[in-house]
């Protein structure tokens, strides 16, 4: 193994820690504002992955997060972890298609948010069967706004003291 796989795995292997120990850290000990928001402080390594690793590695990353995570939250295949879980996914798409678009990372950040808090409330809704749950979406997205401006500003500062390698 050269130096430089050894880095990328090494990158990894830590940011998928901190994706999981601040998502543990955020469920467990941070109370959401509102009674149901959270600021979405694992969203800022999913951010810096992208950047720095790529896009296949930010997958690897959010998924750990979100399995490990509920494993050690002892939520795993609950509603919390299907409502993360959902979260996520409409969140790394968007991530994918901003790294394609090579948006500034503040956009990067807002629109992840939005598309994050989008797929709780889908799989909400869902969950419960009651389309009215649709019906927070847009003060949902309203504060997203706020908490992608915050996490995309943190990734921002983390990106530009790290050498990315991307390949």
């Amino acid at each position: 193994m050269n130096i430089t796989r050894t880095r990328h795995f090494t990158y990894l292997a830590m940011l998928s820690a901190m994706a999981i120990a601040l998502h543990i850290l955020e469920s467990a000990v941070l109370p959401p504002f509102f009674g149901v928001v959270r600021i979405g402080l694992a969203n800022i390594i999913a951010l810096i992955t992208v950047r720095i690793l790529g896009v296949r590695e930010m997958i690897a990353v959010n998924i750990m997060r979100v399995v490990i995570g509920s494993l050690l939250s002892g939520v795993f295949l609950g509603s919390t972890f299907w409502i993360s879980l959902g979260g996520v996914f409409l969140s790394s798409l968007t991530l994918i298609v901003c790294d394609r678009l090579h948006s500034s990372l503040l956009f990067t950040a807002i629109l992840s948010a939005m598309a994050h808090s989008a797929g709780q409330v889908l799989i909400v809704t869902m969950f419960y069967m009651e389309p009215r749950f649709a019906a927070i979406l847009p003060y949902f997205l309203l504060i997203s706004v706020a908490t992608g401006i915050f996490t995309g500003f943190i990734s921002k500062l983390a990106v530009d003291r790290v050498r990315p390698l991307k390949k």
